[in-house]
């Protein structure tokens, strides 16, 4: 699947942006079922030169690769700029969120209009699943800086990096 056809038939694609510093069980929970409704799902890491992750670019990329290779059907990569021309650039009809509250909803509503107004990109809002709708890579960071247990809320390989990067054991 290097295009957007595969044998003549054509693909189903969206993407899922975030920053993904770092991934958390509720992104995981969206990109899995993502991929269940596409055929193809593009994580994107997208980049804030004004914001300092935890991890860099690369880093978060290579955890997202090993937490989703398990789904077959999801690529990941980073963008420096416009969700939509990205999916403008790959020929991506939709964007994929997950909504945790009804404050995400007034943000992402009004994102969503923009950026069909923008370039005809459809959203789709997908509701977190109520184990995960509190969840936030700020929060799961906050809480590790202070040592308190995050295993439940992030993958186990994103646990360990979280640890070593904090320097804790």
């Amino acid at each position: 699947m290097t295009g957007p056809e595969s044998e003549g038939q054509l693909l189903r694609r969206a993407v899922c942006p975030g920053s993904f510093d770092p991934i958390t069980n509720g992104h995981l929970d969206i990109i899995a079922r993502a991929s269940r409704l596409y055929d193809v799902v593009h994580v994107v890491v997208m980049i804030n030169q004004s914001k300092k992750g935890l991890f860099t670019v690369d880093e978060r990329i290579e955890l997202i690769r090993e937490v989703t290779a398990e789904f077959g059907n999801v690529q990941v990569e980073a963008y420096h700029g416009l969700l939509v021309d990205y999916c403008k650039q790959r020929d991506i009809p939709a964007i994929v969120k997950g909504l945790r509250a009804v404050s995400d909803f007034d943000y992402e509503l009004q994102m969503a209009q923009m950026n069909n107004g923008l370039s005809g990109v459809e959203t789709l809002f997908i509701p977190t699943s109520p184990t995960y709708s509190f969840l936030s890579s700020s929060l799961v960071k906050e809480v590790a800086t202070w040592g308190g247990d995050i295993s439940h809320l992030v993958p186990p390989v994103v646990l360990e990096s979280l640890k070593e990067r904090l320097g804790q054991d």
